[in-house]
């Protein structure tokens, strides 16, 4: 059992002895003492029994369908907690304090017949919960293998496509050697271009990147439009001073950049695109990005839509993020909090 559900069944049983003791309490009975005693061994030896079926029967024989072995194991079960209950109350207790529940001689065949009936609830409380524990253990092991399933197949899909980026990458290094000599423009386009490229076919073990060369793809990627816009392009990108060494997962800020250009206001200079990025702590990061919404015909190319930047944010950073998105008067503001 994990922790989790070592927990679970530590307040389940506390909470059912805190019932019993609070009963026998509550009847002011005569020896309220001696009654709490065998209360509690007799709670102990359904204990027996329950994790006799749930950490053991059940594993073993249930789940791979060993019918024989569990009818013999389950009909052991009665002798596992009459066996448990004697040890207790007929054994140990008169060592330790001089009294037993059965008074008298007690033969052992009048006894199992006397307790054999007494463990069959707990038989069945057991199997209640291990079945319902073996059925989320079974989704959780089939969304692990359709997970891993995925990631496969994403795996085998770049490595089919990666010839295809690597070969452009290297005919755009040749078209900007070819470029220089012709257009200083075309040919600062061809490296920002290239820069892009390198960037997206970067691989890191845990999919992040240094802060540093995220900041410097956003850079390139709003260079290479400025030279598309020339003296009309008017967006601005404030960063921090000094990144000393953060990560963050790779292209997470560029979807919010791209869809500002895409469906804002860039060629005035009074209505500027606002990209800041700050760190108001060294693991946190946030990033602003703010912008007029435009009137004309939308770019009808195929962008990262906002559940989709917010799918990602979840499976990369739960529960160390919040996005925030405000539109009020033609104006649209995006704030993304990170613990990095």
């Amino acid at each position: 059992m994990n922790r989790q559900t070592t927990l679970f069944h530590l307040l389940g049983w506390g909470l059912l002895l805190a019932y019993d003791f609070v009963g026998i309490y509550g009847q002011h009975l005569p020896n309220q003492g001696v009654l709490l005693v065998l209360q509690l061994t007799f709670r102990l030896s359904m204990m027996s029994i329950f994790y006799y079926c749930f950490l053991v029967l059940f594993p073993r024989y249930l789940r791979k369908s060993r019918i024989p072995q569990l009818v013999l194991g389950l009909a052991l079960a009665p002798v596992v907690f009459t066996a448990t209950r004697y040890a207790l109350e007929q054994v140990l207790l008169p060592l330790l304090f001089g009294f037993s529940n059965y008074t008298g001689e007690v033969k052992l065949l009048a006894y199992f017949r006397d307790n054999a009936e007494r463990g069959l609830p707990m038989m069945m409380v057991a199997a209640a919960a291990w079945g319902v524990q073996d059925a989320f253990l079974r989704e959780k092991q089939r969304e692990t293998q359709q997970l891993q399933q995925e990631k496969t197949q994403a795996e085998l899909a770049f490595l089919k496509t990666q010839i295809n980026p690597h070969f452009l990458y290297n005919t755009l290094n040749y078209l900007y050697a070819q470029a220089y000599l012709v257009s200083e423009p075309l040919a600062e386009a061809t490296l920002r271009l290239s820069d892009l490229m390198r960037y997206m076919l970067h691989e890191s073990p845990d999919g992040k990147v240094e802060l540093r060369r995220e900041v410097e793809y956003l850079e390139n990627f709003l260079a290479l439009h400025r030279l598309r816009f020339e003296d009309s392009f008017f967006v601005t990108f404030e960063t921090p001073a000094g990144l000393n060494g953060q990560r963050v997962a790779s292209l997470l800020l560029i979807p919010f950049v791209e869809n500002a250009l895409k469906h804002g206001v860039v060629n005035r200079a009074e209505q500027p695109v606002a990209i800041r990025l700050t760190l108001p702590a060294p693991t946190r990061l946030r990033f602003e990005v703010h912008n007029y919404i435009s009137q004309n015909q939308k770019d009808l190319t195929t962008g990262i839509g906002l559940a989709n930047i917010r799918r990602r944010l979840e499976l990369l950073y739960p529960g160390r993020h919040q996005l925030r998105v405000q539109q009020a008067a033609g104006v649209y503001h995006t704030t993304l909090d990170l613990e990095l």
